[in-house]
This record gives C-alpha cells, structure tokens and sequence, in this order.
C-alpha cells in the first residue's frame, strides 16, 4: 500500500479530524470523516439509483467543505499513478 497524506482538516481539534489520503498504488482516496446520522444514511439510500441499503462494508460520512483542495490534491495523485 503506497498511503500518501494528503491532508487535514485546518479546524481540527486533533480528536476529531476529517483526513485525506491517496492509495498511489490502488489508485484510491483514503477518506475519514465524520459518520453520517441515521437521518442523512436514509436519505442517501433514498436519493440514488442503487438498489437496497448501503451494505455494510460501504459508509457514508461527512467532510467540511473546507476540505474540497486536499480531495483534489488526491485525485490528481491517484489519476497521476493511474497514467503512467
């Protein structure tokens, strides 16, 4: 695994840190974030063209905003890999 951080969150209390990483070798991001409620869950399952609920090996979180730069850095660090 070729983990590469990214970054951050710049707000973070260092308990509680949305963070960003890039899998250079499985071409994947990394993401840690918030959980969502059970009220946010049920309205992604609500709103997507899949069918059933989110398995549980899937989950969905939350990230501030403020973040949106580092998920780019890492897109473009896994798309990087992905073209050579």
């Amino acid at each position: 695994m070729a983990l590469h951080f990214i970054g951050i969150d710049p707000d973070t209390d260092l308990e509680h840190c949305p963070t960003v990483w890039a899998d250079e070798q499985s071409g994947e991001l990394v993401i840690q974030g918030w959980k969502a409620s059970p009220d946010l869950r049920a309205a992604c399952e609500a709103n997507t063209p899949a069918k059933g609920s989110i398995p549980d090996s899937e989950e969905v979180i939350r990230i501030p905003a403020r973040m949106v730069p580092m998920i780019r850095e890492a897109c473009d660090a896994v798309e990087r890999t992905a073209v050579q």
